[in-house]
Formats: structure tokens, C-alpha cells, sequence
């Protein structure tokens, strides 16, 4: 089975990262060095701002 393509933009995980403090690890060791309570408060910080554009769309 081929390897899925992400849903969040590069940039979009970048600022994420930037944001919720762990860009370093990032910088220093990729992707796969960050912690599984990093990597879930980044997909909880996506999904709380995909609801917040949805609410201005609405609006």
C-alpha cells in the first residue's frame, strides 16, 4: 500500500509547531522526533481553528 498524502499543508504544520513550542525539535530532528502529546495537541489546534473558519463562513 502506498504512503497516504497528509492533509495539512507544510506550512500549516510548521506554524502549529512554532506555535505550540516545539519547532526545534522539529528543526533538529524532524517529523519523527517529536512526542505522540505533541503531535495530538497539533492535530486538536488544526481542528479547533478548521471549526473557527467554519463558523466565520457561516456567519
Amino acid at each position: 500500500m502506498g504512503r497516504q498524502r497528509g492533509i495539512m499543508s507544510h506550512q500549516m504544520k510548521e506554524e502549529l509547531a512554532k506555535e505550540l513550542g516545539f519547532y526545534d525539535t522539529v528543526k533538529q530532528e524532524g517529523w519523527g522526533g517529536i512526542r505522540a502529546r505533541d503531535a495530538g495537541n497539533m492535530v486538536k489546534r488544526a481542528i479547533e481553528i478548521a471549526e473557527q473558519e467554519l463558523k466565520k463562513g457561516k456567519s
